[in-house]
């Protein structure tokens, strides 16, 4: 198989879940695409020494954060509020429609470090070691953001379950 053919392949089997990360680290379906496809070109580039590495999900992993945070930095994008219609709003199983735009509201409003913690950590299902290398953090940062995140997530949740606003 030639590179371009092993490209496609890795591409086609992984690109929905790199999708999905970027959704989650962006809150807007749009913006995640530019991510995503930013961050495979990075990924095509780099494809020889990528393919013999021990773990390409965790490079594209780190390609897609990375992308992200560079995004992130570049002023007109702090400009730009994000609608909440913008977010790619499929419920995890077992919610409904109520249940799911609190959710996304409460990982909407988490700050940008606690939420890249939360998604590599929860939705990737990533260990404490393997998130604090892809994000070049401590493994001390990685479980304080977790821990803030999540008690954050649960207050913001149990608020908007007892019929309050979501802070």
């Amino acid at each position: 198989m030639d590179r371009d053919e092993e490209f496609s392949a890795y591409v086609a089997q992984r690109r929905p879940q790199l999708y999905r990360t970027a959704v989650l680290l962006c809150g807007d379906a749009h913006r995640a695409e530019d991510v995503v496809q930013t961050a495979l070109a990075k990924l095509y580039a780099a494809w020889p020494r990528v393919r013999r590495a021990d773990s390409v999900d965790a490079y594209a992993r780190r390609a897609v954060v990375n992308t992200h945070l560079d995004e992130t930095r570049r002023p007109w994008r702090r400009e730009r509020s994000f609608a909440t219609g913008d977010l790619d709003r499929r419920a995890p199983a077992g919610l409904g429609v109520e249940e799911t735009d609190a959710l996304w509201t409460a990982l909407r409003a988490l700050p940008a470090g606690q939420r890249r913690v939360v998604v590599l950590r929860h939705y990737w299902g990533l260990s404490v070691e393997e998130t604090a290398a892809d994000l070049g953090i401590s493994t001390g940062t990685v479980k304080s953001q977790t821990s803030d995140a999540l008690a954050r997530l649960r207050s913001t949740l149990t608020l908007v379950d007892n019929g309050g606003e979501p802070r």
